[in-house]
């Protein structure tokens, strides 16, 4: 279990990335996270990408760019206290979202 509350990664380029998938997974003491410099452009996978973040409260992730993205399945499963989001996903054809997260508040 990690005990990490807060990370900054604004410096951190992620132009080539193509699987985020379970990046952030039981960061159980996660509480916020900046991800507004993200490049998501390339990036395929997404599942479990916050998987049992239970202390994480806000996101924003409206700078995700989820164009490429096939795979979003229980991205914010176990985030039971996920309070306020901002997620603006533009991807038409990803049929992923009804398994985005099982009871978390999204």
């Amino acid at each position: 279990m990690l005990l990490l509350k807060s990370v900054d990664l604004s410096l951190l380029n992620t132009s080539n990335v193509i699987d985020m998938g379970s990046m952030f997974s039981r960061c159980s003491s996660l509480e916020s996270i900046d991800l507004s410099s993200f490049n998501t452009i390339n990036v395929n996978n997404m599942s479990c990408m916050f998987y049992d973040c239970s202390s994480l409260k806000s996101i924003d992730l409206s700078s995700f760019d989820t164009t490429n993205v096939k795979n979003m399945g229980w991205m914010f499963k176990g985030c039971n206290n996920l309070k306020k989001k901002n997620v603006k996903f533009n991807n038409s054809e990803n049929k992923i979202l009804s398994e985005l997260s099982d009871k978390s508040k999204i």
